[in-house]
C-alpha cells in the first residue's frame, strides 16, 4: 500500500522537475526529505530559527543521514529538521506520505478524500484527516498577505449543505399509530451555510463561509473582499443594487427573468466555482460539518 503509483502517471504528460521528483519521494522516505529539503532551502540550507546558514548535517557512525534526518546550527548550536516551522512539525507521518498528500490535494480538481489518502498509505483515517485539514489551513487566505479583487469582478453567494428531512409517514389504524415518526423538518436554512465569493476575470477567486447575508453581513463581506474600483457584476438581489452605488460600476443579470449573459455581463464563473464545490462536497467528500466546511472552501477557492 506504501507505493504510490499516482505521480507517475502525471509525469507523461509534465516535465516539470517538481513533478518528476515526485514519484521518488512519494516511495522513498531519505528521497522525502531531500525533496522537502530542496523545496524549502534551495541550494541554500539555514537555520529556520536564526537564519544562520553555516549548518551542517547530523550524519550516523557508517556517514549516512541521520535516522532522524537532523541538521545542526553552528550558530545556535541547535538541532533541527526540514519539519519545523511548517505544518509537519509536530507530526510524527512519514515525509513521504506527506509528500503524495500534497500531490494529491493539488493534482485533483475536486480535492481528494482522507479515505483515499488511506488507502493508498495505509494509515490510519485519523492520520490520513489530520493531514489533509492541515494542508488545507495551509490554503487559508489568512496565512498569505492577499490584496482585495479589482478589475471586473462577479460576487454571488450560495448555500451549502444538507436537505430538509422529510417526515416520515405514520399510519393509523383503529386509532392506533404506526411507523417511526420524526420531529419537525428543520429550516432549510437551519441545515445550510452560506458561502460568499468573488471572482475576478481571468484571475483569482476569493471564497470564505458565512453565517448570514442579511443587509448587515453582505456589505462587510463585499466591502472585505472587493476593491471599491472595481466593475461589480452580481445578479438581481436588489441588496446588490444599493450596495453596487459604492463601486466604481455595477451591472447586474436577471436569472428570474432567464437571463444569464448580457455582452460581458454575467456572474457565470463565480456561479461554476460554486458548482465545483458543491461537486466536490458530493462526489469527493459526500459529507462535511459546519465546522470544518471552511476548510474545504480555501481548497476549492
Amino acid at each position: 500500500m506504501a507505493n504510490h503509483t499516482g505521480p507517475q502517471r502525471a509525469v507523461a504528460s509534465n516535465k516539470s522537475p517538481i513533478v518528476a521528483k515526485l514519484p521518488a519521494a512519494c516511495e522513498d522516505e531519505t528521497k522525502a526529505v531531500e525533496f522537502m529539503e530542496e523545496q524549502r532551502w534551495g541550494d541554500t540550507p539555514h537555520c529556520p530559527r536564526c537564519g544562520d546558514v553555516e549548518v551542517k548535517q547530523v550524519l550516523a557512525k557508517d556517514g549516512s543521514r541521520n535516522a532522524r534526518y537532523l541538521w545542526r546550527c553552528i550558530g545556535c548550536k541547535r538541532q533541527y529538521t526540514v519539519r519545523v516551522g511548517t505544518i509537519m512539525e509536530d507530526s510524527p507521518i512519514p515525509l513521504r506520505h506527506w509528500c503524495y498528500a500534497f500531490w494529491a490535494a493539488c493534482a485533483g480538481k475536486k480535492g481528494v478524500s482522507a479515505l483515499q489518502i488511506q488507502r493508498m498509505t495505509g494509515l490510519s483515517y485519523k492520520s490520513a484527516l489530520f493531514m489533509m485539514h492541515r494542508i488545507r489551513w495551509a490554503m487559508t487566505g489568512a496565512n498569505e498577505p492577499e490584496t482585495k479583487l479589482g478589475g471586473i469582478v462577479e460576487f454571488d453567494e450560495t448555500f451549502v449543505g444538507g436537505k430538509p428531512r422529510k417526515l416520515a409517514a405514520v399510519r393509523v389504524v383503529d386509532g392506533v399509530s404506526f411507523g417511526r415518526k420524526r420531529g419537525p423538518a428543520p429550516d432549510f436554512k437551519d441545515r445550510k451555510t452560506v458561502v460568499v465569493a468573488g471572482v475576478e476575470r481571468g484571475g483569482r477567486v476569493k471564497a470564505r463561509t458565512a453565517t448570514d447575508v442579511t443587509g448587515d453581513t453582505l456589505p462587510m463581506h463585499l466591502n472585505a473582499m472587493v476593491q471599491r474600483s472595481a466593475h461589480l457584476m452580481t445578479d438581481e438581489r436588489p441588496a446588490y443594487g444599493r450596495l453596487g452605488r459604492a463601486f466604481a460600476q455595477h451591472d447586474s443579470v436577471n436569472h428570474s427573468e432567464g437571463e444569464y449573459a448580457r455582452g460581458i455581463v454575467t456572474t457565470n464563473s463565480v456561479e461554476g466555482f460554486f458548482a465545483n464545490l458543491k461537486r466536490q462536497i458530493i462526489g469527493t467528500h459526500h459529507a462535511v460539518s459546519r465546522k470544518h466546511l471552511h476548510r474545504y472552501v480555501s481548497e476549492s477557492e
